[in-house]
């Protein structure tokens, strides 16, 4: 009777988690379909999502994002594995003063590096006479994806065997053919681990975008937050809710390819 009242009790709390933390998002995919500009319904319509297509800014600014988030990470995941690599090399304390500075950006509040990395920019700026802009996001960018791969990548590193790339150089291959075909494929799942947390990461970012955008670039959070500041658009619902659907797509091809991978190991 006792592990059946447990039972309950955990199925029930449960419940009650997933419906606290996922009925904001049902309201506002139930409101991206709402035909009124209020949540009181109205009736069925698709046309937010016409509206969202139609705004030339929202859609520049998905495009801003998405190229930052692709090349950020993609940079972030070679710096990433190369520093990884770096840091492995190292030996005892060395090796672990080095990792703990790397996990710096991590831990540090975002507003600390926004306004350091603002703070140097602003400085190179009036040197070099360069604003603010594209540029500078990507760069801050790279710089707070970089320790997830790190992250990401040394532990594979610790678990790969140190003969494997000897080997691979005793069987005819040269150092580069040694190093990408043994050393990078042991470390993929990692990379790849890496790059997508520094892609999510980085779509997701405000704070350090906000201090480095400059005047004239906008990404979809920075553009979203100067249209809340005006309004609450039911735009914002629509453009919410592909996000969303996107991600959990995402998500849902990554724990397919997964376990397909982990059967594949097990030989089944």
């Amino acid at each position: 009777m006792t592990k059946q009242k447990s039972g309950v009790f955990t199925k029930v709390y449960i419940a009650l988690i997933m419906i606290f933390l996922y009925s904001p998002i049902a309201v506002m995919i139930f409101s991206s379909f709402n035909k009124g500009k209020t949540l009181v319904w109205k009736g069925f319509s698709l046309r937010w999502y016409g509206e969202l297509f139609k705004n030339k800014a929202i859609i520049s600014a998905l495009i801003n994002t998405l190229s930052i988030a692709v090349l950020a990470s993609l940079f972030a995941a070679i710096l990433g594995t190369a520093a990884a690599i770096g840091i492995n090399n190292f030996k005892g304390k060395k090796r672990a003063v080095i990792q703990n500075v790397s996990n710096i950006p991590i831990i540090s509040p975002d507003i600390v590096m926004g306004v350091s990395l603002m703070l140097l920019f602003a400085y190179l700026g009036n040197i070099f006479r360069f604003e603010m802009g594209y540029g500078t996001v990507l760069i801050s960018h790279i710089c707070f994806c970089v320790p997830f791969v790190v992250l990401n990548v040394i532990p594979r590193l610790k678990r790969m065997d140190p003969s494997l790339y000897d080997a691979a150089l005793d069987l005819g291959c040269n150092q580069w053919q040694a190093f990408f075909k043994v050393v990078i494929h042991e470390l993929m799942p990692g990379i790849v681990s890496g790059f997508l947390m520094s892609f999510t990461y980085s779509l997701d970012d405000f704070i350090i975008t906000h201090f480095t955008q400059g005047a004239k670039f906008q990404n979809l959070s920075t553009e979203i937050y100067s249209m809340l500041r005006r309004q609450i658009p039911p735009t914002i619902n629509a453009l919410s809710t592909l996000l969303f659907v996107a991600i959990m797509i995402i998500m849902i091809i990554i724990n397919i390819r997964d376990r397909h991978e982990e059967k594949v190991k097990n030989g089944k």
